[in-house]
């Protein structure tokens, strides 16, 4: 969830129609497509990022966010990871 969305909620001007979710799922598979990333892929390197991260740090893979955004004619990637607290020793 990015901030504006965050905002959005908090001050009730979410507009989750079928429309905005259609739109958001279409623009992912776009995007996906134009990065020539699989499903698969995604997956595969969501489970990398866990094992290198929870090397250093305890996070809440189930919240774990990865996606890949469209951005300025770029594809960048999107990791939302929650923390739950620094490992201090390694």
């Amino acid at each position: 969830m990015t901030l504006l969305e965050l905002l959005q909620r908090i001050f009730g001007k979410d507009n989750d129609t079928s429309k905005t979710v259609a739109k958001e799922r279409l623009r992912l598979v776009l995007v996906h497509d134009r990065s020539n990333v699989s499903p698969q892929v995604l997956e595969s390197l969501k489970v990398d990022l866990i094992k290198v991260i929870s090397n250093y740090m305890e996070i809440d893979e189930s919240a774990l966010e990865v996606s890949l955004s469209d951005e300025d004619q770029a594809v960048a990637l999107v990791a939302n990871i929650p923390v739950i607290k620094v490992k201090r020793t390694v």
